[in-house]
């Protein structure tokens, strides 16, 4: 069985290591989710957003957080769906469903 990894994104500085983890953990053959949460919802705005979508297994932000940092809810990013506009409670699917977790 293929390990899990969960990566939490407060922080948009660090992009370059929320790519780099994911691809090195896929490579591995690990399941990987990522959700993003208060200024880290900025990488969603990023044009290398969509290659992270595709890349995970699971890709999700926190639509209050997206909100607080001024951008419309309804401006669903590249690679999103409305589902995937989610709540905190993706931050718990992580700490419950996945084997390893970092927090970027």
């Amino acid at each position: 069985m293929a390990k899990s990894l969960g990566i939490f994104v407060t922080n948009p500085d660090n992009w370059r290591h929320v790519m780099g983890i994911t691809k090195a953990a896929k490579a591995k053959g690990s399941k990987v989710k990522v959700f993003f949460t208060w200024s880290g919802t900025k990488c969603a705005k990023l044009d290398e957003f969509p290659a992270l979508c595709e890349l995970a297994d699971d890709v999700s932000i926190c639509a209050d957080s997206y909100k607080k940092m001024g951008y419309e809810v309804t401006d669903v990013p590249a690679g999103l769906t409305e589902k995937e506009m989610g709540t905190q409670a993706q931050h718990g699917a992580i700490l419950e469903d996945y084997e390893c977790y970092i927090n970027l």
